[in-house]
C-alpha cells in the first residue's frame, strides 16, 4: 500500500477492522480512518504481508499475533508532564478545589505506558493529596499497560521529563522520584501504590463512578465524531458534579453533544468542569 488508499484498500481495511472486532472483541470501527490506515500499513509491514487481506487471514488464524496487532493499531506517544502548562493549571487552579474533598478519585484514560499517571501521582504528592487519592489508569493496549505498571523509562528521556516537571511548577527535583541504573530510570513503586491498572476500551466498555478528575489527553483525536461523543458521554457520567475533565491541546468539547454538561474552566489548557446542574450552560463561560 502506497500513497492514498484506493477503493480496494479501503474495503480491505474495513474488513480487517470488522474481523478484529468479531474475533478478538477489540473495537476499532469508529477510529479515525486516516489514522487507522497509517497504523494498518505499519502492521502489514511488521507482519511482512503483501496486503491487508493477508494480514486479516493471519490474525484470524494466529492469535499469538494479537499483541503485535494492538501495538501497531494503537498510538503510544507520551511523556511526563507533557504540555507543562496543563499540569501547572491543575496545580494552581484545580487542586485548590480538590482539596475540599475528603477523598479523591482520578481516572487517567488511555494511560499509554504510564507517563501521565506518574506525572499526576508526583503532582498530587507534592500538593499533599496523594494519601487521600485513588488513581485509575486504563489502556486498551495490554503491553503498554504492563509497561505502566513497571514504571521504567529510558534514561535518555529523563532530561525532557525533568524540564517539563520544572515548567509545571514542581516543588522538588524529579530525581527524588526515580532510581537510575543501566541506562534506565525506575520510578518509585510508592507512586503507584494507590493505583488500579485495568484494560479498558472507550469504544466498548462502561464508566468508572464518582471521579473527581479525568485526564484523557491526545486520545480523542484518533476517534471519529461518534466515538468521541461516546467517550465524552462516559466521562460525563463518571464525573461527580463539579468534577474536572482534562483533554489534549488539540481536543475540544465544542462540537460534542455533551458540551452543555460542562463549563470551560481553563480554556488554554483544555480543562473543563462538570456542571452542578444540567443541561444549562454557565452563560459566562461557554465551551471552547
Amino acid at each position: 500500500m502506497t500513497g492514498v488508499p484506493g477503493v480496494s484498500e479501503k474495503i480491505e481495511l474495513d474488513l480487517l477492522i470488522e474481523a478484529i472486532h468479531r474475533r478478538y472483541h477489540y473495537d476499532f470501527r469508529s477510529y479515525s480512518r486516516s489514522s487507522l490506515s497509517r497504523r494498518a500499513e505499519l502492521l502489514r509491514q511488521r507482519l511482512h504481508c503483501e496486503t491487508l487481506s493477508h494480514v486479516q487471514a493471519r490474525l484470524l488464524r494466529e492469535p499469538e499475533l494479537l499483541p503485535t496487532m494492538i501495538e501497531c493499531l494503537t498510538v503510544q506517544v507520551s511523556e511526563m508532564f507533557r504540555d507543562p502548562a496543563y499540569f501547572r493549571a491543575l496545580r494552581e487552579e484545580v487542586i485548590p478545589h480538590l482539596r475540599t474533598f475528603p477523598s479523591l478519585k482520578v481516572w487517567v484514560a488511555g494511560c499509554s505506558a504510564g507517563e501521565e499517571l506518574y506525572s499526576l501521582a508526583i503532582l498530587f504528592r507534592e500538593e499533599g493529596l496523594e494519601a487521600r487519592t485513588m488513581f485509575y489508569a486504563t489502556e486498551i493496549n495490554p503491553v503498554a499497560l504492563a509497561r505502566a505498571e513497571i514504571g521504567i523509562y529510558d534514561l535518555d528521556r529523563i532530561p525532557l521529563f525533568t524540564e517539563n516537571h520544572r515548567k509545571a511548577g514542581g516543588h522538588s527535583s524529579l530525581s527524588d522520584y526515580y532510581t537510575a541504573a543501566y541506562g534506565a530510570a525506575a520510578f518509585d513503586k510508592s507512586l503507584r501504590a494507590r493505583t488500579v491498572f485495568a484494560e479498558h476500551s472507550l469504544a466498548s466498555d462502561e464508566v468508572f463512578s464518582e471521579m473527581h478528575l479525568i485526564s484523557c489527553r491526545n486520545v480523542l483525536i484518533y476517534f471519529d465524531s461518534t466515538l468521541q461523543d461516546r467517550a465524552l458521554g462516559l466521562f460525563r457520567e463518571s464525573l461527580t458534579r463539579g468534577g474536572f475533565l482534562g483533554l489534549g491541546m488539540n481536543e475540544s468539547l465544542r462540537f460534542s453533544q455533551h458540551a452543555d454538561a460542562f463549563s470551560t474552566f481553563a480554556a488554554g489548557e483544555r480543562i473543563y468542569r462538570r456542571l452542578a446542574t444540567v443541561p444549562h450552560r454557565e452563560a459566562r463561560h461557554g465551551v471552547a
